[in-house]
């Protein structure tokens, strides 16, 4: 079972409540992990601070081309969709960090004169904390393919993990879609802000488009109404929590504290979520 934990809007407090909901689940039952997969700006492990037994490099293919073999036809630049090909009169240019890899330049080739190879993108990390299984992700400085780097980790999510909990980043960007992709549920976490508001729409959009059931979760909420709640009611969606707007919980967070060691209200409030979502899930 695999239940995402995304946001439109950064800053939300989406890593919170994975970390969080991780712990609690991992309390109950084995066999639970945390994944982060906002491979750009991973922050899980401030809060876990997870003992690392293993990291690798995540690699995307790139093409090599065998110069004694190319008549520099041209066929494999005009073929690409990305410009990662310049083929000059007397050598084809690679551009490896336009190159996504998928291979077509080698296909058009009548001469067969490329191949792949491999580079880096990023690191792929495996350990384990608070009773979960950590996995995470963390893209090479100056690199943009997160999306390969996502799917690169949850490919770590094997049979003997029965809950995980996905954390993605912010956004409706490939990456983020890549991590929503063939997971069973999804929270988005917002807060009662024009901001928030916008991007939550985006993030419905998203998630609706997938075909994927999804909840909201409300962090930094106040006790008045606001545009945040008409637009959920409308929409029809639900709201599976309410984290409260209070300076200690800010505190703790800052901290790099769980909120559920730190405050009952809170570890009753994801309690009830975790029920809630498990519910769902089972209903579903």
């Amino acid at each position: 079972m695999k239940i995402t934990v995304a946001s439109g809007k950064g800053g939300t407090g989406k890593t919170t409540v994975a970390v969080n909901l991780a712990v609690l689940a991992a309390s109950e039952m084995d066999g639970v992990a945390y994944v982060d997969c906002d491979v750009e700006e991973p922050d899980g492990h401030l809060f876990l601070n997870p003992h690392i037994t293993s990291e690798s490099d995540a690699r995307v293919p790139v093409p090599v081309v065998d110069e004694d073999r190319c008549t520099h036809c041209g066929d494999c630049a005009r073929a690409c969709s990305f410009n990662a090909l310049l083929a000059a009169k007397k050598k084809v240019v690679i551009f490896e960090e336009l190159c996504h890899g998928c291979g077509t330049c080698s296909i058009v080739c009548p001469e067969d004169a490329i191949s792949e190879t491999t580079r880096a993108i990023g690191v792929v990390r495996q350990g384990h904390a608070d009773g979960t299984t950590y996995l995470g992700g963390v893209l090479n400085v100056g690199e943009h393919m997160a999306t390969p780097l996502v799917a690169r980790v949850k490919e770590d999510i094997t049979h003997d993990i029965s809950l995980a909990f996905i954390d993605a980043s912010p956004g409706t960007s490939c990456p983020v879609i890549e991590a929503v992709r063939d997971t069973d549920y999804v929270i988005l976490v917002t807060e009662p802000t024009p901001f928030g508001l916008s991007d939550l729409t985006l993030a419905v959009e998203m998630t609706r488009t997938l075909g994927i059931p999804f909840g909201v979760v409300i962090n930094r909420a106040m006790d008045t109404a606001s545009e945040l709640d008409d637009y959920l009611e409308r929409e029809n969606i639900d709201i599976l929590a309410r984290i409260p707007l209070r300076r200690e919980i800010a505190e703790t967070i800052s901290r790099g504290e769980m909120l559920l060691d730190k405050n009952r209200e809170i570890r009753d409030i994801f309690q009830s979520l975790f029920e809630s979502i498990a519910l769902k899930l089972k209903t579903a």
